[in-house]
């Protein structure tokens, strides 16, 4: 029996290490307001320049220094984002490029904060056909080219200068906190390959999309929907930054990922007791401690860290995975589920025994 198994992981946190307490020197939204609403207490942003695909690079150097493999030997490379470094073409081939991988295919995915479940069972579909032996897939974003700030904003926000926003540029950063606070930038990779090994390995995924409700998180400008499909007018506008209504996001994606979880499991003649981990997508901390609570996990099997990193959206299983591992919270035999809802809406879960 093959088996899709990670073997290696890696990370690229950006330099920038922005709180809570710096935020709140351009906007209204100061660090309870903030921790109340999502538990996020910092998060990282790249230098201006640094793109999606850079630390999609950095993170798969990791990945496969962890993993002992080459690069030579990959078979096939996922990237999932929804910040790319352009319009078109994807990060894909820009990674295999700037990381020296020979030609070979490069799926872009944009299942958004389910991106990594969508990613993990391409790659093991690919595995299980025997299309592909070694996968590297890879979730990065950079969300600051997402905020509406100018550079004398980010300038005053790290302290570099004493010239604070203006009163329409603060009223204006504000307009969009409800966004803006949640989110940093990261880049997560793993490297999986096939092995006969029935006791490792992915189990089994569900996934589920349903676009009847995509505008309940979504970017309403910059798309081919307008013509042309970005102007001055939308940005004006401020149409280029997401919205979101967040009551409706925090009572689907609990809900959503309660079930979901539910179903692999009961697929599978297993129960929560059976699980030695559970790594949610962190998107909002409120929203991970409902569902804990509706799928009666003790703390013991829940890892967080989006206090620390915000939502990083396709990067944050993986980085919780990373994490998890060289610190010894995933243990050799461990059976753990992965659980994730994003825009689209996109959303499933994913059992594999490490």
């Amino acid at each position: 029996m093959v088996r899709s198994v990670i073997v290696g992981s890696g990370v690229s946190i950006p330099p920038n290490r922005v709180t809570n307490d710096m935020l709140s020197r351009i906007m209204d939204a100061g660090d309870e307001w903030i921790r109340d609403r999502s538990g996020v207490e910092t998060r990282y942003y790249v230098d201006e320049g640094m793109a999606t695909s850079d630390l999609g690079v950095d993170a798969a150097r990791a990945a496969l220094e962890n993993a002992l493999v080459d690069r030579a030997d990959l078979d096939l490379v996922i990237f999932a984002t929804m910040t790319p470094d352009h319009f078109f073409p994807g990060c894909g081939g820009m990674l295999q490029s700037k990381l020296g991988v020979p030609p070979v295919p490069c799926f872009d995915i944009r299942q958004q904060c389910a991106g990594f479940l969508y990613g993990m069972q391409l790659a093991d579909a690919h595995i299980r056909s025997g299309m592909a032996k070694t996968v590297l897939l890879v979730g990065a974003e950079t969300h600051t080219g997402f905020m509406p700030w100018t550079p004398e904003n980010y300038r005053y926000l790290y302290g570099l200068t004493e010239a604070p926003p203006t009163p329409e540029e603060y009223a204006w950063n504000t307009r969009f906190r409800n966004v803006t606070v949640l989110f940093g930038d990261a880049g997560a990779a793993v490297v999986i390959k096939a092995e006969e090994d029935k006791d490792r390995g992915v189990i089994d995924s569900v996934l589920y999309t349903d676009g009847a409700d995509f505008d309940r998180i979504y970017v309403p400008g910059a798309g081919f929907r307008h013509r042309p499909y970005v102007d001055a007018g939308q940005i004006a506008r401020g149409e280029h930054i997401p919205v979101m209504k967040g009551t409706y996001v925090f009572r689907n994606a609990a809900n959503s990922m309660t079930r979901v979880a539910r179903e692999v499991l009961e697929r599978n003649r297993l129960t929560t007791d059976d699980l030695s981990l559970v790594l949610m997508h962190q998107a909002n901390l409120r929203i991970n401690e409902r569902v804990q609570k509706m799928l009666g996990l003790p703390d013991g099997k829940v890892i967080h860290n989006i206090q620390k990193y915000g939502n990083t959206t396709a990067a944050t299983i993986p980085l919780l995975w990373d994490e998890a591992a060289r610190s010894g919270r995933i243990r050799p035999g461990d059976l753990v589920l992965m659980v994730a809802f994003g825009a689209g809406m996109n959303w499933g879960a994913l059992l594999l025994r490490a």
